[in-house]
């Protein structure tokens, strides 16, 4: 199995940034497609970014392409997400999540899951 812990979350501004991180367990970190999604209050979640196996392959959704920008380190068995021009309607709880082998935009297509980070973003 595979282990996620997210930080980074937390209160920012409109405008502001975020850096978040999903720190991974296990020897096989690069075997995964890793995914960030997003859950607003009241919300189905939905995916926000993936990256492939090395990295070489990104995918976002509409709302944050430009704004975000998903990475990963595979000798640190850690992905990112990095937000910037943050609005209000980015506010949720954000995930992090891995699956065997590709990227996917569906959640039911991953495997292991964090227990997710809030963000909040005030106007």
């Amino acid at each position: 199995q595979v282990q996620l812990v997210e930080s980074g979350g937390g209160l920012v501004q409109a405008g502001g940034s975020l850096r978040l991180s999903c720190a991974a367990s296990g020897r096989t970190f690069s075997s995964y497609a890793m995914g960030w999604f997003r859950q607003f209050l009241g919300k189905e979640r939905e995916f926000v970014a993936a990256i492939s196996r090395r990295g070489g392959n990104t995918d976002y959704a509409d709302s944050v392409k430009g704004r975000f920008t998903i990475s990963r380190d595979n000798g640190k068995n850690t992905v990112y997400l990095q937000m910037n021009s943050l609005k209000p309607e980015d506010t949720a709880v954000y995930y992090c999540a891995a699956r065997r082998f590709d990227v996917d935009r569906r959640t039911n297509s991953y495997d292991y899951w964090g227990q997710g980070t809030q963000v909040t973003v005030s106007s």
